[in-house]
């Protein structure tokens, strides 16, 4: 890509933008900080995650899984 000259008000727009972006990453990162609650949430969603592919694994049996690949063209 080229460069190209930005004007001042397609400056001024740009910046208004990065204001309003920095505005919601400040807000979204209150958020995150204060969702320290959340970690036992969490902790339980991986616990279940696990079990799930165990089980998944565990009626597979000895065999592994049959994958069908769609053939393109």
């Amino acid at each position: 890509m080229e460069p190209r000259e930005v004007g001042d008000r397609q400056l001024d727009a740009l910046l208004e933008r990065l204001d309003a972006l920095t505005a919601e990453l400040r807000s979204l990162n209150r958020r995150l900080d204060s969702g320290d609650n959340l970690a036992p949430v969490v902790h339980e969603l991986r616990s279940l995650k696990e079990s799930l592919e165990a089980l998944a694994y565990a009626a597979l049996g000895q065999q592994g899984p049959q994958v069908r690949r769609r053939r393109t063209g």
